[in-house]
């Protein structure tokens, strides 16, 4: 009953310990942690009567204490999402028995500690839960007490290597704190040289050092950042931060983002009109370009993926050379799985690394653009200070000019799109901040420039679609930003 209420308080420990903390962690680097919870042992009474009755006593009846409570400290580290080698101190507890004769009793207990190395694998279930199995090697004392009638030795000891197996679950409530169950099996020889086996049944946190540090996605480059957006100058320009930009004028952007689905190449039909917007914004300015970057999940080898995302970039550059674009006007490149945007550990992320981004060059501005029969897609890019949603005050006579040419085009609207890199708080909290973004701007717009709030749309995707990685304060500053998305009419 001792043991059971120490598990308890164990857990309760735990879960008080989880609403204390909150990081973030990578798919590798140095762990620890610390585990209790219910040991068992089976104490071998027939060994017991046997060997009171070869000293000439007769064994009545025998009492076990066959459970303890026991503890572990372990550190480890984590060489990639699905092994860790990990290593540490194990306490299983006492152990003891008191056989009864006709001639008195004795009384007999037995503690074990020591020292383990375990290799670990881990299989990700979802984003946050895994399966555990370890297999180990430890060195165990085992310290024996002894009293009462045909006692020799009343304090042995003995110190032996063995092994231990287990299995169990872990649950990352932060990608830096994990709640981890486990059931536990150890060999052991107790101090009169014995063997058997004890169990641990543990409920514990494993908390990863470093974790408050986003990884950056292993081999990638961050992305190009255009001198003219450096966050160093005084008053930036407007600049569009999607995609490079070659000078300050340059604000006006052509966007293309395509999914692919399990090891397709080719241009889907939904994928088509995404892609001819593209065409006919090159078309419209002859002196624009475009590189086109291929993406894969982590599916398969990192040499298939990369023939795989170089194939869906030739693609696209192939389907828009059918559509007038001269090929010395556009490069495909293929990244392979070296740049995902989402995590691969569930089927949604999956699907956004199987992609297509096209980097082109902006045009100098829209004054000129007449909307076209088809819809056409551009953008432009408004940065925010960290956890603000005030729009600079550079930027007012740029949305001055959006604004004027919205009223002059009746037909044309506009979805206004704010984004958060997320560097603090919850998700829910990143949704909120990107959603008064856009609509500080939509607002803006309505009350100062008198575009007409119906054919404006306030949308905040917090997180969900950052252009860059947040490695950087560049990346960063680039993913705090609201797109004005011009649709031209059908």
């Amino acid at each position: 009953m001792r043991s059971r209420k120490a598990l308890g308080a164990w857990c309760l420990l735990g879960f008080a310990a989880v609403n204390a903390l909150d990081a973030a962690a990578a798919d590798s680097g140095w762990y620890g942690g610390l585990s209790g919870g219910l040991t068992t042992a089976k104490v071998n009474d027939e060994r017991i009567r046997s060997g009171l009755q070869s000293s000439g006593f007769t064994v009545t009846s025998v009492d076990n204490d066959e459970d303890s409570f026991g503890i572990k400290l372990f550190g480890g580290y984590k060489i990639n999402k699905n092994f860790a080698v990990e290593g540490g101190y194990f306490n299983l507890g006492k152990f003891g028995y008191t056989a009864h004769t006709t001639s008195g009793s004795q009384t007999g207990s037995a503690k074990y500690q020591g020292l383990n190395l375990d290799a670990v694998g881990m299989l990700p279930l979802t984003q946050k839960f895994s399966a555990l199995g370890r297999a180990g090697l430890t060195y165990t004392q085992a310290k024996g007490t002894f009293s009462g009638v045909g006692i020799s030795d009343p304090s042995p000891s003995k110190t032996e290597a063995n092994y231990k197996l287990g299995l169990g679950a872990q649950y990352n409530i932060t990608d830096a704190l994990g709640l981890r169950a486990e059931a536990e099996r150890y060999r052991v020889t107790d101090a009169i040289g014995n063997d058997g086996t004890a169990h641990m049944f543990s409920v514990g946190l494993v908390y990863y050092f470093g974790g408050g540090e986003k990884a950056a996605p292993k081999a990638a480059t961050p992305q190009p950042v255009a001198a003219a957006a450096a966050p160093a100058r005084a008053a930036p320009a407007p600049v569009l931060v999607i995609v490079p930009i070659a000078a300050k004028t340059q604000q006006y952007c052509s966007i293309l983002v395509l999914q692919f689905d399990i090891n397709q190449t080719t241009v889907q039909r939904d994928a088509e009109e995404k892609t001819e917007k593209v065409a006919i914004f090159m078309r419209k300015y002859p002196d624009t370009t475009a590189v086109i970057e291929g993406h894969s999940d982590e599916v398969g080898s990192s040499a298939d993926n990369m023939k795989l995302s170089q194939s869906r970039a030739d693609n696209v550059v192939s389907y828009l050379a059918k559509r007038g674009i001269d090929r010395s006007r556009l490069k495909a490149v293929g990244y392979g799985e070296t740049r995902p945007i989402a995590s691969n550990n569930t089927e949604i992320g999956k699907r956004l690394n199987r992609r297509i981004d096209a980097v082109i060059a902006c045009a100098t501005d829209i004054a000129g653009l007449v909307p076209a029969p088809t819809r056409v897609t551009m953008a432009m890019d408004m940065e925010f200070d960290t956890n603000s949603a005030e729009i600079r005050p550079q930027y007012r006579e740029e949305l001055r000019r959006v604004a004027n040419f919205i009223k002059s085009h009746p037909g044309v609207t506009a979805t206004v799109e704010g984004h958060t890199s997320n560097l603090q708080g919850s998700a829910a909290q990143a949704q909120q901040l990107s959603q008064r973004r856009a609509e500080n701007v939509v607002n803006t717009m309505v009350k100062d420039f008198g575009v007409d709030r119906t054919r404006l749309f306030a949308q905040g995707y917090g997180e969900n679609r950052r252009f860059a990685y947040n490695t950087s304060a560049e990346g960063q500053q680039e993913n705090r930003r609201v797109n004005i998305i011009i649709d031209f009419p059908k």
